[in-house]
């Protein structure tokens, strides 16, 4: 079934079939014949994805030499090199919020809890927990509304094998997640490529039919073929060959999902829920791309990823190190060791670079996906072997629709810039205005 208004399609258009609803990428058979571009600029919305990464990174090796226009980027940033004039750097900026309050002692690996809230979580093991609400959540209520998922949590690694006190007396739920609803009510962060998928184009009806269908290894495109036959006469060819690439790619994702599942479940010592991939490389791949999926789709406008939890032993062989993650970030000071930090975290960066590919290679409008996304990705720690958290590495990259101009590097003076006053910038870009956020003193200069 597909429903056409006002001789257009409307651009909440969606396919329905056997326990499916696929929704549909922006079209230019979605403009009216007069009006067309202005009408685009209404239509086409502002994405927004907050990703966080813990431990810092590599002391000496992601800060610019200079804040000069044609900057270089340094070796953790320079994937990003091809998307430079979609990036702002930052340097110099204070998480407070991730350091213990006053009189209290203990560890602070809880600062996945602060990194989009600028508020420090309250040290409890027990369900007095209390965080902040944060800016994916503000920001899913101003423009998630009308969208078949307000926000969308993804994470990389499982959670469930941590007991309920994680660093001196703080909940693990402060570490698990990074998206808050409220103050007393984080979301959990999907780690399982397959749940994701079946809340992105499962119609929710029939858990049955769709646990069947992946027993036949069908497509969730078999259950939509007549109503995209119908479609197909009625848009233009540029807009046919974008709904071509865009059931390419949902079945390309489909493929390697099946690919993962059949994986986790064949090696019997990798402790994973049924669907996830066990190398991080693919996981973290299969995750982008079904939330370039979502956000091309208009499914949801907001998301957030947990790159890895706190205290993490992973290793990432693709980094071309075999330190551990959280190991690696005590290089006690030792060059040689750093050195091998910084090359993880630039595979990290790397990762990213593999999304904001994606996004730009996908036209919206009158510009890309990236062109109308904003995206946050940081760690609430410099540098990570005295647990500082102070010269924490913040990026943004994308254009926000017009609001955020790229190919800059902010440096600003260290220990007096709270990342509450970036978090309430980023708010402006939505059009949510407040006085404050978090521990903010006011808006970032220069953003």
């Amino acid at each position: 079934m597909v429903f056409v208004t006002n001789r257009r399609l409307a651009r909440r258009t969606f396919l329905r079939g056997l326990g499916t609803t696929l929704a549909l990428p922006f079209l230019e058979s979605m403009l009216p014949a007069i009006g067309g571009r202005a009408y685009a600029q209404q239509i086409v919305p502002t994405r927004f994805l907050g990703a966080f990464v813990p431990h810092g990174v590599a002391p000496g090796h992601w800060i610019p030499e200079k804040s000069t226009p044609g900057f270089e980027f340094p070796f953790v940033y320079q994937p990003l090199e091809p998307f430079r004039k979609h990036v702002v750097l930052t340097s110099g900026l204070w998480s407070q919020s991730s350091e213990n309050p006053p009189g209290v002692t203990g560890a602070d690996h809880f600062v996945a809890a602060a990194y989009l809230s600028a508020v420090k979580p309250r040290k409890t093991t027990g369900a007095d927990i209390e965080a902040g609400t944060t800016i994916d959540q503000v920001i899913a209520r101003q423009i998630g509304k009308n969208t078949l998922l307000p926000s969308l949590q993804l994470g990389l690694e499982d959670p469930g094998a941590n007991s309920t006190n994680c660093g001196e007396g703080y909940s693990c739920v402060y570490t698990n997640t990074v998206s808050w609803q409220s103050p007393t009510r984080p979301l959990p962060m999907e780690i399982n490529p397959q749940v994701v998928f079946e809340r992105m184009f499962g119609d929710g009806s029939s858990p049955e039919l769709r646990r069947a269908r992946r027993e036949r290894q069908s497509s969730i495109l078999d259950s939509v073929t007549d109503s995209l036959s119908d479609l197909m006469p009625q848009v233009s060819h540029v807009d046919r060959v974008r709904l071509e690439q865009y059931t390419e790619d949902v079945r390309e994702i489909e493929r390697r999902m099946t690919i993962a599942a059949k994986a986790s479940t064949e090696v019997p010592n990798f402790a994973a829920p049924y669907g996830v991939p066990e190398s991080f490389h693919e996981h973290i791949q299969i995750q982008f791309d079904l939330l370039a999926l979502a956000f091309q789709a208009d499914i949801t406008r907001v998301a957030t990823v947990l790159y890895a939890r706190d205290l993490t032993g992973r290793v990432y062989p693709e980094s071309g190190t075999d330190i551990s993650f959280h190991g690696g970030s005590h290089h006690a000071e030792d060059p040689g060791r750093i050195a091998q930090f910084a090359r993880l975290n630039r595979y990290h960066v790397q990762m990213l670079g593999y999304l904001l590919k994606k996004l730009s290679g996908l036209t919206e409008g009158d510009g890309t996906l990236l062109d109308h996304s904003l995206l946050l990705y940081g760690s609430n720690m410099g540098n990570s072997n005295q647990h500082l958290h102070y010269d924490v590495p913040h990026i943004l990259v994308g254009g926000a629709s017009g609001k955020l101009r790229g190919d800059r590097y902010l440096a600003y003076a260290s220990r007096t810039v709270p990342t509450g006053n970036l978090l309430l910038s980023i708010l402006d870009m939505f059009d949510v205005r407040t006085d404050a956020f978090g521990d903010s003193t006011g808006r970032l200069a220069g953003i």
